[in-house]
């Protein structure tokens, strides 16, 4: 099934891991056995990621971690919890991340694959955008491409709620530049597709109506946005 991971066959290896599970029940209970579905759990991990089903991950996952506190021997875990602390990332379920991160040991902890997702969360924790996004560059695997395409969704929609609070109007442009669109098109249709309240007039975009007499000129600073979204992510880490 590994081959078939490596060459993309999702469905052959989906259909390959369905048997492989079945064959493993029939084995008496030893440690072979728990070493056996952790490895073909292992796999099917990576083939929900490969399949982009975030579901089937999280169920492959649930069925996969006490494999590892029953002692399973794998080669594949710090691989495999490194994914699994970037989907908690993307899912933006940061308690969870953290309780994740008390079960690891040190070694684990400093391994690339986990170090990676850390990292990470470090930086979104700042409100180090820029650094998130050129992160892109340096995943330990290409499975980490997956989450790390997810994560750019969730960090545009976290400059973009604090974009409708902070502003009232705002340049296309600068908007562009915010949230870190290449093209003012592929802005125009991240409004369409997830803010439909947002309303694009001519080179602007107006996050709420304007109040009678008001202007919107009083802008706060990017490093207020910045602070904004790290003070509100950190209460989520408290509560």
């Amino acid at each position: 099934m590994n081959g078939r991971v490596q060459a993309g066959d999702v469905e052959g290896g989906m259909k390959a891991l369905s048997k492989i599970k079945i064959d493993i029940l029939k084995i008496p209970p030893s440690a072979e056995q728990v070493t056996l579905a952790a490895n073909a759990l292992e796999l099917g991990v990576l083939l929900t990621v490969a399949s982009g089903d975030l579901d089937a991950f999280a169920r492959n996952m649930a069925q996969l971690k006490p494999t590892y506190s029953r002692g399973a021997r794998s080669d594949s875990k710090c691989h495999v919890l490194g994914l699994n602390l970037m989907f908690l990332l993307v899912e933006n379920r940061l308690s969870e991340f953290h309780a994740e991160l008390e079960l690891l040991t040190e070694t684990e902890a400093s391994n690339k694959f986990i170090s990676f997702p850390i990292q990470l969360e470090r930086q979104l924790m700042v409100g180090s955008y820029d650094e998130v996004l050129s992160a892109h560059s340096r995943i330990p695997d290409p499975s980490y491409g997956f989450f790390m395409d997810n994560l750019l969704q969730t960090v545009r929609d976290s400059i973009a709620d604090c974009l409708e609070v902070s502003y009232k109007e705002m340049k296309i442009e600068d908007a562009m530049k915010m949230m870190k669109f290449d093209s003012s098109q592929h802005l125009i249709e991240y409004i369409d597709e997830c803010r439909d309240d947002w309303i694009v007039e001519g080179t602007s975009i107006c996050f709420q109506p304007p109040a009678l007499g008001s202007k919107a000129s009083d802008i706060p600073s990017m490093k207020l946005i910045s602070q904004s979204l790290t003070y509100a992510t950190e209460m989520e880490r408290i509560i």
